[in-house]
């Protein structure tokens, strides 16, 4: 078991609590952040599940022959599967207001992938990328070669769209939608932007980057278009 790898999903885990409850005192998700927290890790917990299986199976390793080798994180675990498995699993727990939950969690997912990449820290030399020149570079222990933190530089871009989005959602009140677009969006641009500053044989799979930055832009429109269709909302007074 790869227990660095165990630290990066808790400490990915905490920045999404930490943005939840961050965001439940702004009176964004008030009264459902306990319920979008549960939820949200249940889905986390089962793309990982779910993700792992994927890779086993494109492996030619049969899960329900070879079982102990699910928890052997380190061999890999889909990206495009465990995405898209939570993202349903998650959807289909909120499926009366998928909207509604989609935005409420937008900001808190974009925290959840800065911690994760942040806890490249936890492990030596996962930071890095590329060479580089750059004062803010640094090399691994016995090399003179200093790169990139590309990792870091990932974490930073993710942080900075979810207190953006946060401070949206809180002060200027989006078109329902438009927040979860944003989110998709955003989580696709810094992973194509950064890739190439990542020391990889193959390279992510640079298609599912671009596809969710298509799919926020696609989702975006169809919220715009949406919200204008809708009628103006008469304001009523709390109880």
């Amino acid at each position: 078991m790869e227990f660095t790898l165990l630290a990066a999903a808790a400490l990915g885990a905490f920045g999404s609590w930490a943005m939840l409850w961050w965001e439940a005192k702004e009176g964004n998700a008030d009264r459902c952040a306990g319920s979008l927290w549960d939820t949200a890790l249940f889905a986390a917990v089962a793309g990982i599940f779910g993700g792992r299986i994927v890779t086993m199976l494109l492996n030619g390793v049969n899960p329900l022959t070879n079982p102990g080798d699910i928890i052997i994180v380190r061999s890999g675990v889909s990206t495009v599967g465990a995405s898209l498995i939570a993202v349903a699993v998650f959807l289909w727990s909120f499926r009366r207001q998928p909207v509604v939950a989609a935005d409420a969690i937008a900001a808190a997912a974009l925290a959840g992938l800065a911690g994760w990449q942040a806890g490249c820290l936890f492990r030596s030399g996962a930071c890095l990328g590329s060479a580089t020149d750059l004062p803010w570079a640094w090399a691994q222990p016995g090399s003179a070669v200093t790169r990139h933190p590309v990792e870091l530089y990932a974490a930073l871009a993710y942080l900075t769209a979810a207190v953006a989005l946060a401070w949206w959602k809180a002060y200027r009140r989006p078109i329902p939608g438009m927040p979860t677009a944003v989110a998709i969006a955003v989580a696709g641009a810094v992973r194509l932007v950064t890739e190439p500053l990542r020391p990889s044989l193959g390279g992510g799979p640079v298609w599912f980057y671009a596809a969710a930055i298509v799919a926020g832009g696609a989702l975006a429109v169809a919220a715009a278009r949406r919200g204008r269709a809708r009628p103006p909302a008469v304001e009523t007074q709390a109880p």
